[in-house]
């Protein structure tokens, strides 16, 4: 398939992470791309403040997209995109965090340049990223972590579930920190998956809500506990689990020090022996 820009289209489109919430954490690159659009289609995730920073004569549309809501359908989006910048717009994609990780901006992008249109692709800082940084906690480690794994607890329509027994097993062998997106709806089935797969019912999770923004909570708790705890914080999306050993490395200022909710078996102290 030819996917040569197309002469006639006079518009240009970027795809544009604008990281977790935390306006500081955006790209310089994700800034000037924003305050270039002539339209910018805005992710629900995306906070005002980000928002503020176009240009005032741009135009602004929200093109919310969350899990057990209504959200804009995606053809909707991928018409109105390709239109704009048809008529010559810069058009600016705004996602929460980044594009390409679980923000569907593969599809996005495919079906632009099957249509002709160039896509630049700016990078923003993923959640799961953020998330565990904000409590100190390191993805990787040479003592807790030879790897990480991003993964969605929220299957597509049609789709198959996760096989989150076959996960627990593989982070099991290879000694991988999880880091599991949109999982509230779905901590029942992650955390009997991930034990069956062989993960112990003591490796802890961060469970950690509105990553980077003034508003952030998070729990901790042993995975055997993830469901329970995570229902009885009333903890809710947007929602990032971390779960592995690398939790342990996290900062307990951070981690314990602000009075947030957290359980872990009987223990009263991330500085237990059990916990390093």
């Amino acid at each position: 398939m030819n996917h040569t820009p197309h002469p006639e289209l006079t518009g240009r489109c970027y795809l544009v992470g604008a990281g977790p919430g935390d306006p500081e954490l955006l790209t310089i690159k994700a800034l000037k791309a924003i305050q270039s659009a002539t339209l910018l289609l805005v992710d629900d995730l995306v906070t005002d403040e980000i928002v503020a920073m176009a240009s005032p004569t741009a135009r602004v549309i929200r093109v919310g997209k969350r899990g057990g809501c209504i959200s804009t359908p995606q053809e909707f989006i991928e018409r109105l995109m390709l239109m704009a910048v048809r008529e010559g717009e810069i058009v600016v994609r705004l996602k929460g965090g980044d594009p390409f990780i679980f923000g569907r901006g593969g599809e996005e992008a495919e079906h632009l340049r099957a249509a002709g249109v160039h896509v630049e692709v700016i990078n923003g800082i993923t959640s799961g990223l953020a998330a565990p940084s904000s409590l100190g906690i390191s993805l990787t480690h040479r003592e807790h972590a030879h790897g990480v794994v991003l993964v969605t607890g929220h299957a597509g329509h049609g789709n198959e579930g996760v096989n989150w027994r076959e996960i627990g097993h593989m982070a099991q062998r290879a000694k991988l920190t999880l880091v599991i997106y949109m999982g509230v709806s779905s901590a029942r089935e992650i955390e009997s998956g991930l034990l069956a797969g062989g993960l112990d019912a003591q490796t802890p999770a961060a469970l950690i809500s509105n990553a980077s923004k003034q508003k952030q909570t998070h729990v901790i708790a042993e995975l055997g506990q993830l469901a329970d705890t995570l229902k009885e914080s009333g903890l809710g999306s947007p929602c990032v689990f971390v779960i592995g050993d690398v939790v342990r490395t996290g900062d307990p200022a951070a981690l314990f020090g602000d009075g947030s909710y957290f359980r872990v078996a009987e223990r009263e102290s991330i500085s237990s022996p059990a916990w390093r």
